[in-house]
């Protein structure tokens, strides 16, 4: 199995850590050339979304993806991912990819400041720790979207068809339980 993750910006070597803990290889996805290698799923790493989306076009890559995604290529989408795959974004007028059913908060918890850690239930996982640095929220899904996961009454995880999304980083803890997830999606398991 080849993930390829977007490394563009913000923390996609953290995710290949993960991959490779996993013994799964990874390809660092960083132009449109690399699109053409043989991928089975991709990683939208957290960062600032508005700059991973300026690349996105300035590298030409943001249609090619998103012709990926509607094809059914599994995607998984962290923080800043999470807000480039929703189709609403409440305090942008800016869309990305908008192949998700979900409407997304930026900046919900304010500043770096607001960055906190939880421990809740990631699907069917109890006691998933999970990191969240400037995290949006979903404020609300369609009846098509899967929610996998609150903290404080605020949507923080969702799936809809080949799409996950968290709003908070995985890759920064060494619990393995949502990139499992997002593996066993590609299987065909979730």
């Amino acid at each position: 199995m080849n993930i390829g993750v977007l490394s563009l910006q913000g923390a996609f070597i953290e995710h290949r850590n993960i991959l490779e803990a996993l013994h799964v290889n990874s390809i660092e996805i960083r132009n449109k050339s690399d699109l053409s290698k043989n991928i089975d799923g991709m990683i939208l790493p957290g960062g600032e979304s508005t700059a991973i989306g300026k690349l996105l076009m300035d590298f030409d890559m943001l249609d090619s993806i998103k012709n990926f995604i509607e094809e059914g290529m599994p995607v998984f989408g962290t923080c800043a991912g999470m807000i480039l795959l929703a189709k609403n974004i409440e305090n942008s007028s800016v869309k990305h990819f908008a192949t998700m059913d979900i409407s997304v908060v930026r900046n919900a918890y304010g500043r770096q400041l607001g960055s906190f850690q939880a421990i809740s239930a990631f699907g069917d996982f109890d006691k998933t720790p999970m990191t969240f640095i400037r995290a949006p929220y979903i404020r609300s899904v369609e009846s098509n979207v899967k929610i996998l996961s609150t903290v404080n009454g605020n949507i923080v995880a969702a799936q809809q068809n080949n799409q996950l999304v968290t709003a908070f980083h995985p890759e920064l803890t060494d619990n393995t339980v949502v990139h499992e997830y997002f593996l066993n999606m590609i299987k065909g398991r979730c």
